[in-house]
């Protein structure tokens, strides 16, 4: 774990390497008009070796807005420790001023004001120019960009194109190596289409041929950068055959396989690596306790929970970073190697400003090449909204509230339900609602809103299940996604009780009545994992209720209580 004294240690360093005004320096300028390109990318070199980092994009190649989550919760021994630090508390943690540029990119703490003042994030074509820039710094020949996966799902047009439209775009920024998670979802066999024809490394030394229990993927790979022999371990989600359905690649299995990345750090050290990085897509707590157990791990580019911290958690020796979601940050971690060790480094987390970050031309020609055959689908209106649509958050997000009254309504159940994914972008109140918009939030290659009995005991055993996969506090146990969201039932949990006791008070809205264990209540979900099934598809049913209801208000929702 992170102690006082190796915080205080980052924290100097990243203020010697940001320079002196840091803390402050994007306020001051953004006060004062002149908010620069230099402002975020300017950063002084630290040895010959230089890391970039992109994960979770999930397929926002257009800037966006997205608010951070105001509810983090951690349990266990990481209780209050980053990145389970939210609003007002992140601020002192990391002394950032309320208001500040970094405020609104980080936190939740005033969103729509500081989005109307800050503007949208994010944007792969100013990714590009940021990425250009690093490498024109450092000397193409110093630097890797790694991406962290899931970034071919969560579009329109991705699910339109099978995930080709990213690939095409994600090739023209030239990674050195990538692994996935969401990337699975197309199902095996385009997967390896996809992966067969890319121009650099796909790594997941956690994936093995279920049948012969031999390695799927390439697992590491050796680059040499600034004269420094750098070894990337791939280490792709453990838990996609149970969070995502099984039935869609059913020859391979995956898992945390602590002791294939033990070996693998082993293997790649006893090759001469000089520096060992773990692309990861376990998630934050996940890395950090592998941090804590395997030996000989330099740098951690953690992936997956879309956590996007400011200062590298130390774990004993190893750096865990993380770069938020989609698009919205760059990490670039600086190396110096010398004797065959890192001694000491740099980091920088920068903020993809849309608005201050000019857009790299051959990018944004690219982009618009790509969209081109679905513009005017993507610009279709559905409705407006009147309140701030978001999705992140451990509990509740407004746009899944959105989501779970569409359900109610057009599939004429008594309880909704929606996955606790963490991606989608925000719309502010006042903006269109368009189909871009929509299928952000639920672009997915198993969409069935399906409608179906369950008892009171079943949709408790669903509950349970879920906050375990959220709250277990053993870090190895859990999944990285959020609580199911619920429509027409309320309810209590308790995060710090054991499987079976978390979930208590469960109540139906429409009646007040208590939920009973042996009835049958008519609910309608979508994402299911089973195969077949059966239903319209989960933008059918929300344009449906859009048609309806084409002013969105959503109101506080205060439908589920929390023992934390």
């Amino acid at each position: 774990m992170i102690n006082r004294r190796e915080f205080l240690m980052a924290t100097v360093a990243l203020s010697a390497i940001a320079g002196p005004d840091f803390r402050g320096g994007w306020s001051k300028a953004s006060a004062q008009q002149m908010l620069s390109e230099d402002d975020l990318l300017s950063m002084d070199g630290v040895g010959t070796v230089t890391l970039i980092h992109i994960t979770d994009i999930h397929a926002q190649v257009k800037p966006l807005y997205f608010r951070e989550p105001s509810i983090n919760l951690g349990v266990g021994e990481v209780k209050g420790l980053p990145p389970h630090v939210t609003g007002a508390d992140f601020l002192k943690l990391y002394n950032i001023e309320p208001g500040s540029p970094q405020a609104y990119a980080l936190t939740s703490e005033d969103f729509v004001s500081l989005a109307k003042s800050y503007g949208r994030m994010g944007g792969l074509d100013r990714v590009a120019t940021i990425v250009k820039r690093i490498r024109a710094d450092r000397g193409e020949d110093n630097v890797l960009l790694l991406d962290g996966g899931d970034t071919w799902q969560g579009s329109y047009t991705a699910n339109q194109t099978a995930g080709a439209d990213m690939v095409e775009l994600m090739n023209a920024l030239s990674p050195d190596a990538m692994t996935g998670h969401w990337e699975f979802t197309y199902g095996a066999e385009r997967v390896k289409e996809l992966v067969d024809g890319l121009p650099f490394s796909f790594l997941g030394g956690n994936i093995y041929d279920a049948e012969w229990n031999e390695p799927a993927f390439e697992a590491w790979k050796m680059f040499e950068k600034g004269g420094v022999k750098v070894a990337v371990i791939g280490q792709a989600f453990p838990y996609t055959p149970i969070a995502n359905p099984r039935w869609m690649f059913p020859d391979w299995s995956f898992g945390i396989r602590e002791e294939d990345v033990i070996k693998n750090v082993a293997d790649a050290r006893a090759a001469g690596a000089d520096v060992v990085v773990l692309l990861s897509h376990n998630g934050f707590d996940v890395d950090r306790k592998m941090a804590s157990r395997v030996e000989g791990i330099d740098v951690i580019l953690t992936g997956h929970t879309h956590d996007a911290l400011p200062e590298p958690v130390i774990v004993n020796q190893t750096l865990v970073i993380a770069s938020g979601s989609n698009g919205k940050f760059v990490s670039r971690v600086d190396l110096d190697v010398r004797g065959g060790k890192v001694q000491g480094y740099g980091h920088r987390l920068i903020p993809v400003f849309s608005d201050v970050i000019a857009p790299d031309a051959e990018m944004t020609a690219l982009i618009d090449k790509v969209r081109a055959p679905y513009e005017a689908e993507l610009a279709r209106e559905l409705g407006r909204t009147d309140s701030l649509l978001y999705r992140r958050g451990n509990f509740n997000g407004t746009f899944d509230d959105l989501f779970c009254d569409a359900l109610l309504s057009e599939r004429e159940a008594d309880i909704s339900l929606s996955p606790g994914f963490r991606w989608g972008a925000s719309l502010l109140p006042g903006q269109a609602i368009t189909v871009e918009d929509l299928h952000s939030a639920c672009a997915m290659t198993y969409p069935a809103a399906y409608r179906s009995m369950m008892t009171g005991t079943t949709i408790k055993d669903i509950l349970e299940d879920v906050a375990d996969n959220l709250f277990n506090t053993d870090p190895y146990y859990q999944q990285g996604g959020d609580m199911v969201r619920l429509g027409g039932m309320g309810y209590t949990i308790d995060i710090n009780q054991p499987i079976g006791s978390r979930i208590s008070g469960m109540t139906l809205l429409k009646s007040g009545e208590a939920i009973e264990a042996g009835r049958d209540y008519a609910v309608a979900g979508w994402a299911s994992v089973n195969e077949a099934t059966e239903g319209p598809p989960i933008w059918d049913v929300v344009e449906a209720h859009l048609a309806k209801n084409p002013v969105v208000t959503v109101n506080e929702n205060h439908s589920v209580k929390v023992i934390a």
